[in-house]
């Protein structure tokens, strides 16, 4: 009779071939073949190496950001959800993979039972024993038209999805982290400005305080120098704050402290990130990992049809088993104790007021808000990456126009303060000087920091973030399914 079970099993493996899912095709991307071109867009060069094997290590060349980066991979919350999920994904794979094989058990049971004189139909009590051995399928489904199959499908495509939701992850925050150590490295230039340029008011205020007392000075000279210290006070107080909240920002992405033993950070103006390749357009499809995660939900609303269709065809289930059974134990292996069951059934849907065709449009429908959300991922995509790239050259050409506006604002500085104090201009003019230089050193921080974040995103919008080193994608195997 084991032979049997078997032999059943193979022949129900044999009839699970058939599959309802529908062809997939790859919906065409909704973009250009191209990048943008134009006044504010450098021409695009191919490199040897793409942006998302480009290891986040040698694109961020601050080894103080390396190790705040490092430490976030390891402590970060999102981080440890995304990769808990594909546990749970994977789980939950294994389970309905399960359902294609038949569930084999085996069972033993024995019974004693007393029964009295008046219930008995011999008019006597008595003692009765029974014992059973028996192994057996129990409830197997013939998966003949595939709805068990697509359902596994769907659920190895969802648990796909979750390991690129988990790249997503990363490569955000490796991005986030980056953005928020250069908020807090530029906020912390802006304070440093800002103690400076107090520190150069007040020593005015106190020089022109003085020549009012002499009365070379008048009482409006000495009200505008005021006026420039106090506003820088309240400047310097915007900063300490936002030094402060831009630590806690990066305390939570870092999951725990940040690091006391930190290497000597790179100043702000030095040569912070490498350069990244844009490369074609198309690359987005198979780098972004987020777009892989859209493809890989549209596959799983794909074969989610599939199960509803064969919901439209009878399915079968099986139930069978063989044992023994004895009245004594030790007759329980003995010949002739033996006993099987085959019970098969069949279930045939006749009427259920629309809900199969009901549930198979739905699917469909799923479907194509699948198709929107992948072809929308694609553009947001591609919007970003072109952004990337015109703020490239763009801030470049900023950031050469406002060091070059600093020059000219500390020339200015340097002849206002000369024909002030010996007496050519007014003090007017002066506090001018002191204020427009003020502007432009602020102004100048502020663009580093907007051209670092727009890098930074360029290098996210591409697929970085990633991998740990260059050349680290060559040494990893691509993903496969789960073993069940």
């Amino acid at each position: 009779m084991t032979k049997s079970l078997l032999s059943l099993a193979v022949t129900a493996l044999i009839l699970s071939g058939c599959s309802l899912i529908p062809d997939y095709q790859t919906p065409d991307a909704p973009v250009a073949t191209h990048w943008p071109q134009g006044p504010a867009y450098s021409p695009t060069e191919s490199a040897d190496v793409a942006a998302a094997e480009q290891g986040w290590r040698q694109f961020f060349q601050d080894p103080a950001l390396q190790q705040l980066i490092q430490t976030s991979l390891v402590n970060n919350r999102d981080l440890r959800v995304a990769a808990l999920n594909i546990d749970a994904y994977r789980a939950q794979y294994r389970i309905q993979r399960a359902d294609l094989f038949p569930a084999v058990s085996a069972t033993g049971s024995g019974s004693r039972q007393r029964t009295p004189a008046n219930m008995s139909q011999t008019g006597e009590s008595g003692i009765t024993s029974q014992y059973s051995a028996t192994l057996g399928v129990s409830a197997y489904e013939l998966d003949l038209f595939g709805r068990v199959r697509s359902l596994s499908e769907q659920a190895l495509e969802t648990y796909l999805s979750s390991e690129q939701a988990r790249r997503s992850t990363q490569i955000a925050l490796v991005a986030s982290v980056a953005n928020a150590y250069y908020t807090w490295q530029a906020d912390q230039a802006l304070l440093k400005l800002t103690e400076d340029t107090l520190k150069t008011y007040e020593e005015s205020y106190n020089l022109t305080r003085r020549s009012n007392e002499v009365g070379v000075a008048s009482a409006l000279d000495l009200s505008q120098a005021r006026t420039a210290v106090e506003g820088a006070r309240v400047k310097l107080s915007q900063y300490q704050r936002l030094v402060a909240q831009d630590l806690n920002s990066l305390t939570v992405l870092l999951g725990t402290g940040v690091p006391a033993n930190l290497p000597a950070p790179l100043k702000l103006d030095a040569d912070q990130l490498a350069e990244v390749p844009a490369g074609l357009p198309s690359d987005l499809l198979t780098r972004r990992p987020d777009i892989q995660e859209a493809e890989h939900l549209l596959k799983a609303a794909n074969a989610n049809i599939g199960a509803a269709r064969a919901a439209f065809f009878p399915s079968i289930s099986l139930t069978a088993n063989a044992g023994t059974l004895s009245p004594d134990m030790d007759g329980l292996f003995k010949g002739g104790s033996g006993t099987w069951l085959f019970q098969p059934q069949i279930n045939l849907p006749i009427f259920n007021a629309g809900s199969l065709r009901a549930s198979l449009d739905y699917s469909k429908i799923q479907k194509d808000i699948n198709v929107a959300k992948y072809e929308k991922t694609i553009q947001t995509a591609f919007q970003e990456v072109s952004d990337g790239l015109a703020a490239r050259k763009t801030f470049e050409e900023q950031l050469q126009a406002q060091r070059d506006l600093v020059a000219a604002n500390q020339d200015y500085y340097r002849l206002a303060e000369r024909r002030y104090r010996i007496g050519i201009d007014s003090n007017l003019t002066f506090l001018d000087a002191q204020r427009n230089l003020f502007s432009a050193q602020q102004s100048l921080i502020s663009d580093r920091l907007s051209q670092l974040t727009s890098e930074v995103n360029l290098y996210k919008a591409l697929g970085g973030g990633w991998y740990e080193r260059t050349g680290q994608a060559n040494q990893q195997a691509s993903l496969q399914a789960p073993k069940g």
